[in-house]
């Protein structure tokens, strides 16, 4: 039936460029653990919805931050260095608080390490779009990876869908070119690797 002709529907209706249809269907993330600077990357996609842990009615506590890989591959000192700093800014955090500044005041001082908590819907032509950015070598690491991990959710559910998703290199020629990472190969491997699982 008609049910059995999806797939080749969807791959039709791709490789025309009729992408509206795609909005239609849409997919919701919970991401945990993730920096406030990923969020303001990631909010420049206008196409999705978002819901975030507030630092307006939420005081936080605990200190979570993240520690960007370039300062961990420092080793162990540049990692204490990054960690003491980080807490002394959730000292100044805790201060302010005390001293009567409303959480979203005393908010200004945390980092763009702070880890938050998020909500996000796109629908799939905004994924693809998403995926074809953020997939990338040459995205930043943080949201390169959730990219990355998003993918592998979506696609075992809509697989002709996104058959043809990733990064410009994945499927043809590097869009960066001159600023290439040089790496299409590994990237190619790399999601075949997800489409097994």
């Amino acid at each position: 039936g008609v049910r059995g002709r999806a797939p080749q529907f969807v791959e039709k209706l791709a490789s025309l460029g009729h992408l509206s249809p795609f909005e239609h269907a849409s997919f919701t993330f919970g991401a945990e653990g993730v920096s406030r600077a990923l969020l303001a990357q990631i909010t420049r996609h206008r196409v999705a919805s978002f819901s975030v842990q507030s630092q307006r009615y939420v005081k936080q506590n605990g200190g979570a931050y993240l520690v960007p890989p370039s300062v961990a591959a420092l080793g162990e000192e540049a990692v204490a260095r990054f960690e003491a700093q980080m807490d002394a800014i959730w000292n100044f955090y805790g201060e302010w608080l005390a001293a009567g500044i409303p959480a979203e005041d005393a908010r200004f001082v945390l980092p763009g390490a702070a880890a938050t908590r998020m909500t996000m819907t796109m629908n799939a032509r905004e994924l693809l779009h998403f995926f074809s950015l953020r997939m990338c070598n040459r995205a930043q690491w943080e949201i390169r990876e959730l990219a990355w991990q998003m993918y592998a959710l979506v696609y075992p559910l809509a697989p002709s869908v996104f058959e043809n998703a990733g990064p410009g290199c994945a499927h043809g020629a590097c869009p960066e070119g001159k600023r290439s990472c040089g790496k299409a190969d590994e990237v190619r491997r790399r999601l075949e690797e997800v489409k097994k699982q």
